[in-house]
């Protein structure tokens, strides 16, 4: 059977993918994922300058039109109507509107007939909110890279050959369109327009309220991040709070099982959660008890080993000794005879306890292949009858369908489980008495009894039959002829087997003991189960 869990160099994540990543704790990762996912929402502003693009083109041609149709409404009234119709136009639009003469020279001003309809602003009049709004609009711009268009300049000397697009209007024959920046950043729409009798119309217009339009989204959709900041923050916190900390309390309480400093580690089950995480902290809390256990396990038996060889060493050294100051020889075989015993029992012991202190490492190696219960109870049966058992005892084999009591397992060892069972059975077991083994199938499980007719196992000491150097021995056998492990190593054996074994009454009501093996039945599905 392999290893439950394996602990391979690579666990096919990536090494290279987690080379950087993994050297951040969780808490800046989750933050950075979160903030990586607003940074696509920050992209809104790329849409600001496109919809700021929209408006200025936009109005360049609503300009032009506009200016068009001035130009025919001067074209179908009298001269001295011009001037009229200009100044009705500037205050019904708010622009400047100039004509110059075929030779460049101005012929007429708005702003001279009539009231300024705007006025350029000087950054350096304004109060500190709109130098922080200029701040905003130059760092979008170099953010999404935004072509800046020119400076307006009122030239020193006003001629139309001082306007390019009045200049393209002469020469194309076509309304021109030109978008500027004012000293304070707001847009000045410039349009120009060509007029049959060769003078030439020139409208500029300080629009503010596109700047406005412009700003009013920015703040709305900064509020917008602003929030959705502030809450992805608060969220990651609040997950990397639920996350981190907890693995954090369990490393920690990992590093104390590993230094071993409290004889009891508590590590936290976290029962409240029902998440991988809980799963994580009860497998860990169950994984060091378990450990602690088995330390426990360890140290007992230790201590069981060393009392254990105490007895028959002392036993030993007494008999060495005793040898050396005895002449009758009489005394001397008796002596050499306890030695000789003494010797034996250690031998026994050595062997046992070696078996019993590998089981666990040897099962965890093994690759566990199919087993047929039924025939192997009937090679081992048939090898006891051909040995000839002690006493006259009977052995008795209620054999079951071939391929029926299978499960999946290494053989040998539960050849060891079963002699055992079958011997210890014999040992208690009266004269003539009968020793029944049965095989059957319940629940996808295969159950093996052992029953004898001897005095049986108080309920009491069941459990305790199953302690390493625990013996119970029946009446006239001598001292020393078991170690009272044989019952400890069936346990472990069927324990990594994932099975159990128990002792109960007999079904018939008869005197003796019933031990009862219970282990999963292979399936098809099993590693290693092959079809017939």
């Amino acid at each position: 059977m392999a290893p439950d869990i394996a602990s391979p160099k690579s666990d096919g994540l990536g090494a290279d993918g987690l080379r950087w990543s993994g050297r951040i704790s969780l808490t800046p990762r989750i933050l950075a994922v979160n903030v990586f996912a607003l940074a696509l929402l920050a992209g809104g502003f790329f849409y600001l300058d496109s919809y700021r693009t929209r408006i200025v083109d936009a109005r360049l041609e609503q300009s032009a039109r506009e200016l068009q149709l001035l130009a025919i409404g001067l074209e179908s009234v009298p001269p001295e109507r011009q001037r009229q119709l200009i100044a009705a136009y500037a205050r019904q639009t708010g622009d400047r509107v100039r004509r110059y003469a075929p030779d460049g020279h101005r012929l007429s001003d708005s702003f001279a007939m009539d009231a300024p309809r705007y006025r350029l602003r000087q950054p350096s009049e304004e109060d500190w909110q709109r130098h922080v709004a200029r701040f905003l609009d130059k760092a979008m711009d170099r953010v999404v890279s935004a072509d800046r268009p020119p400076d307006f300049i009122e030239p020193a000397v006003d001629r139309a050959d001082a306007w390019p697009e009045v200049q393209m209007a002469r020469k194309t024959g076509r309304p021109q369109a030109v978008n500027r920046y004012a000293p304070d950043r707001t847009f000045v729409i410039s349009a120009a327009v060509a007029m049959r009798d060769g003078t030439s119309l020139f409208a500029t217009e300080n629009a503010r309220d596109i700047t406005r339009t412009v700003r009013a989204e920015r703040l709305r959709l900064g509020m917008v991040l602003a929030v959705a900041v502030l809450a992805s923050v608060l969220l990651s916190l609040f997950l990397a709070r639920t996350i981190v900390l907890p693995l954090q309390r369990l490393a920690r309480a990992a590093v104390r099982v590993r230094l071993g400093r409290a004889r009891q580690v508590t590590v936290p089950r976290l029962p409240e959660r029902r998440d991988e995480i809980g799963m994580l902290a009860r497998a860990l809390s169950d994984m060091s008890q378990a450990l602690r256990q088995r330390i426990d396990a360890t140290d007992a038996f230790a201590a069981d080993v060393s009392h254990e060889l105490k007895n028959p060493i002392a036993s030993l050294r007494s008999a060495l000794d005793a040898l050396e100051r005895v002449d009758r020889p009489d005394l001397r075989a008796q002596l050499m005879a306890i030695a000789q015993d003494d010797v034996r029992r250690l031998d026994r012991l050595v062997t046992d306890i070696a078996e019993a202190s590998r089981v666990d490492a040897e099962l965890s190696r093994t690759r566990f292949e199919p087993v047929d219960l039924g025939q192997l109870i009937e090679r081992i049966v048939g090898a006891h009858e051909a040995r000839g058992v002690p006493r006259g005892v009977r052995l008795a084999f209620a054999r079951p369908r071939k391929n029926v009591a299978v499960v999946l397992g290494e053989e040998q060892r539960l050849v060891r489980v079963l002699e055992n069972l079958i011997d210890n059975a014999i040992s208690f077991s009266p004269d003539g008495g009968l020793v029944q083994v049965v095989a059957t199938v319940a629940d996808d499980q295969v159950l093996v009894s052992v029953e004898d007719e001897g005095p049986g196992v108080p309920e009491s000491e069941r459990e305790h039959v199953f302690r390493r150097f625990h013996s119970v021995r029946p009446e006239g056998e001598s001292f020393g002829k078991h170690s009272g492990l044989g019952l400890a190593i069936a346990r472990s054996i069927i324990d990594g087997h994932q099975g159990r074994i128990s002792i109960a009454d007999r079904q018939d009501a008869q005197s003796g003991a019933c031990f009862i093996l219970h282990l999963p039945m292979a399936v098809a599905r099993d590693p290693g189960m092959v079809s017939e």
